[in-house]
């Protein structure tokens, strides 16, 4: 696939993968359809970012609110996750992708969470692209463990800082997303990376994430690219 680099190319690009649900009953299929649909889709996006020279790409794979969802839909989900990490993870290690994983990973369980570590641990020195999962993973949670961190280190509170409490964030060492797509038409965030994303681009499209491929990706890569980005500080 040749490299296209549009000007300015975001650093990191952050995706609320929704529409799993509604691609599948828009073609009368069960959920679990669209989930496996939704993971196809997951690999044409990670493809997509290394050929336009992203650096970062944060995906909302499991909200901590999904474990509302019916315990057979968790299920369908925990399964495709395990298939996913399986299948894709020699070729993620081949194409230089560096997983990392964010969120309360340890409610998968034992088993699946020595999964994800070992993962990690086999990614660890990639540098081609950074590929963050954020499984059970809430952004309201994430904020209240960095203060927690910060208690517990003693930290004075005259001496927190925005920079020192960033680092205490489960995304420390990764900067903030320039570009926040969310796909299937909804217009929030639904509690996801609330603290990173202060100064992020927005983008939304009512394409349902199953459809979400190579010419989207590049399509909001091109609006971001029309963006003037000020930072709270007045235009030019």
């Amino acid at each position: 696939m040749p490299d296209l680099l549009p000007r300015p190319v975001p650093q990191h690009v952050a995706i609320i993968m929704d529409g799993n649900g509604r691609w599948a009953t828009a073609r009368a299929l069960p959920r679990v359809a669209g989930h496996r649909e939704g993971a196809k889709a997951v690999r044409r996006i990670v493809e997509a970012a290394i050929a336009q020279g992203v650096r970062y790409l944060t995906l909302f794979a499991f909200s901590s609110e999904n474990w509302q969802r019916p315990p057979g839909e968790v299920a369908d989900l925990t399964f495709l996750l395990k298939h996913y990490l399986r299948s894709e993870l020699n070729e993620m290690h081949e194409q230089g992708v560096c997983l990392k994983i964010i969120g309360e990973r340890e409610r998968f369980g034992p088993n699946l969470t020595g999964e994800l570590a070992a993962a990690e641990a086999k990614t660890a020195n990639n540098t081609r692209l950074t590929l963050v999962m954020a499984l059970s993973y809430g952004g309201r949670a994430d904020i209240v463990a960095a203060a927690r961190k910060a208690i517990a280190a003693g930290m004075a509170p005259e001496a927190l800082t925005e920079q020192n409490f960033a680092a205490l964030l489960a995304t420390d060492g990764i900067p903030d997303p320039d570009l926040l797509i969310r796909t299937s038409g909804e217009l929030r965030i639904s509690n996801f990376l609330l603290w990173q994303t202060a100064y992020s681009e927005l983008l939304f499209t009512d394409v349902l994430w199953p459809d979400f491929g190579a010419a989207e990706f590049a399509a909001a890569l091109d609006e971001f690219a029309t963006r003037e980005r000020r930072f709270g500080a007045r235009p030019a």
